[in-house]
């Protein structure tokens, strides 16, 4: 069953997204691996041959710069972080374009900040970008803009592996690959002879995640954890992940003949609409509401739309049409949508029939506070 599904996915992922890792293209000195990214360029011009279409999210600008630099250790100088990345990002991405060059492609560097996926029209811009790079059969190579990027001001994706899932989620891409270290999700430690590499993963849960087993190295960010919350992104918008060792020779064409390598995380219902996949997962809350038992069955197991009456709590300065999360009364989130009413008036609506908003506000322009066409489920928590 697992071999009929790889086949499945492999021969309908048109476009696959392809994150490696910064421990895949670097050696244990930090330095660039030029040996590693030439036989990965070798492995997606396979793919394009094959007829895939191939987008790179590419760590390894702070590794590579550290490289050039003659630094041992990362800097944790927020701007000399930053100026190490910018050091780094022009020497990582003259070496895919000069190795792409060998078959016939061009690298396209694309920088990007948390604020170019959250903002609508930004969003729209990135997607029609990309887009037009496939078409120019130019293969984008994806990082974060590390130069600009300010974790305190909320501009920061916090690691490449969240980035890939929101590329995946942006251009509805039916995979996403992440080339990592270990070979996949184990079920123990790693380190331990005993410990295999689980074939597929039918849904995310607690059980799932206890199994991660990370360590912290002075070159990146993410681990099994980050990796793992990617896994849920995509798949709850109805894509499947793929979690493999990067430094195994043509593993991309591997997993595109449906060999059983790595982990494969499969999608969890039908394909989300790039709307709902915008508003769920790229779009950044700007407050949330606290809903009662009735309001979570409703919207999360009926699909309903959100009227006050279910609403506890109203939290944040929000506006009309600003995206907010919805939470149950112990905080977890469970879906996010555009609100119909600002803050103040759903705290003062918040408890009451629908019936009653126009007595309240002088005025009741929506019946539901949050449509159902204007909201997301999250999944997987």
């Amino acid at each position: 069953m697992s071999n009929l599904l790889r086949q499945e996915i492999a021969a309908t992922a048109h476009t696959l997204v392809v994150k490696v890792g910064t421990r895949v293209l670097t050696r244990a000195d930090g330095r660039l691996n030029e040996e590693q990214i030439a036989s990965l360029a070798e492995d997606v011009a396979a793919a394009y041959e094959s007829g895939h279409r191939v987008v790179l999210v590419s760590s390894g600008a702070v590794g590579a710069g550290m490289s050039l630099l003659g630094l041992k250790q990362r800097p944790a100088d927020l701007a000399k972080l930053q100026a190490v990345a910018a050091v780094g990002q022009t020497s990582l991405i003259e070496t895919y374009d000069r190795t792409f060059c060998k078959y016939g492609r061009r690298a396209a560097q694309v920088l990007l900040t948390a604020d170019d996926i959250s903002h609508r029209t930004r969003y729209l811009n990135v997607r029609n970008t990309l887009s037009s790079l496939l078409e120019f059969n130019a293969i984008p190579v994806i990082n974060e803009n590390d130069t600009v990027a300010v974790e305190e001001l909320m501009t920061t994706f916090g690691d490449n592996d969240r980035l890939a899932a929101l590329v995946t989620n942006l251009l509805r891409a039916p995979l996403l690959v992440i080339l990592s270290d270990v070979d996949g999700l184990y079920n123990g430690d790693p380190r331990e002879p005993a410990s295999q590499v689980i074939p597929t993963v039918d849904r995310l849960n607690d059980a799932t995640r206890a199994l991660v087993r990370d360590r912290l190295t002075g070159l990146s960010k993410g681990g099994m954890g980050s990796k793992l919350e990617a896994a849920r992104i995509v798949t709850t918008a109805g894509e499947s992940v793929i979690i493999a060792g990067g430094r195994h020779p043509k593993i991309l064409q591997r997993i595109l003949a449906a060999e059983e390598v790595g982990t494969l995380f499969l999608a969890q219902g039908k394909s989300v609409s790039p709307w709902k996949r915008w508003i769920g997962f790229s779009a950044r809350p700007h407050g949330r509401v606290l809903l009662d038992a009735g309001a979570v069955r409703a919207v999360a197991e009926q699909g309903r739309s959100l009227l006050a009456i279910g609403i506890v709590a109203a939290e944040g300065d929000f506006g009309k049409g600003d995206v907010v999360a919805l939470c149950d009364e112990r905080g977890l989130e469970i879906a996010r949508g555009l609100t119909n009413y600002p803050a103040a008036d759903v705290q003062r609506i918040m408890g009451l029939p629908s019936s009653r908003i126009a007595q309240v506000l002088g005025h009741r322009p929506y019946e539901e506070v949050i449509h159902r066409d204007n909201l997301a489920l999250l999944g997987g928590n």
